[in-house]
């Protein structure tokens, strides 16, 4: 699972800086031209508005993410399993069960396997201590009898699963941060 999680950090990271790319490379219509007069000459400089453009991406995004995790959520019935959409970004993870989701198995059905997506949270078991609960939110039968196109399916869930939590983490540490850059004598 790590594996995957680093992919999908270095898939974001590559996201970002590429936006960054195309936001440094070029003149879009938010930007405003300043006008800086020097004694004879008067020159026109070309300064960006100080847009947060970053952010907007950032947002469009994870809107078109979280718009596709729902539909998939619908069409795989998990809201059999998990009624209330926002309810399954509660699990601290999502993984699948017969399908290789690694570097080196990514995508292969494993035979004689049951395909299933599985959400893991953490309960405390009775001595109080944290205990790994698997979830089932859809069984899709053997591994064997699965179309191509279902298995990609649940594959673009499950990643795109992850890839909403992450948003989510980000979003979090970025608040966490504003908090610590407000000019303050405390944190709390």
């Amino acid at each position: 699972m790590s594996s995957s999680l680093d992919k999908l950090r270095a898939l974001t990271s590559r996201l970002e800086e590429k936006l960054e790319e195309k936001e440094s490379s070029s003149v879009t219509a938010s930007e405003e031209p300043k006008v800086s007069v020097e004694k004879p000459i008067v020159k026109t400089v070309v300064k960006p508005v100080k847009a947060d453009k970053n952010r907007d991406s950032f947002e469009s995004v994870r809107a078109n993410n979280s718009k596709r995790v729902k539909e998939l959520y619908e069409k795989l019935k998990i809201f059999e399993k998990s009624p209330d959409f926002d309810n399954i970004f509660i699990y601290k993870a999502m993984n699948l069960s017969g399908i290789g989701l690694k570097e080196e198995d990514f995508g292969e059905v494993r035979e004689g396997k049951y395909i299933q997506i599985i959400a893991i949270t953490y309960e405390p078991d009775k001595n109080g201590k944290k205990k790994a609960k698997n979830i089932s939110l859809g069984y899709f039968g053997k591994a064997e009898t699965l179309d191509v196109g279902l298995k990609n399916e649940i594959i673009e869930f499950v990643l795109r699963w992850r890839y909403e939590k992450a948003f989510q983490n980000v979003e979090h540490y970025k608040d966490l941060i504003e908090r610590v850059e407000v000019p303050s004598t405390t944190l709390f």
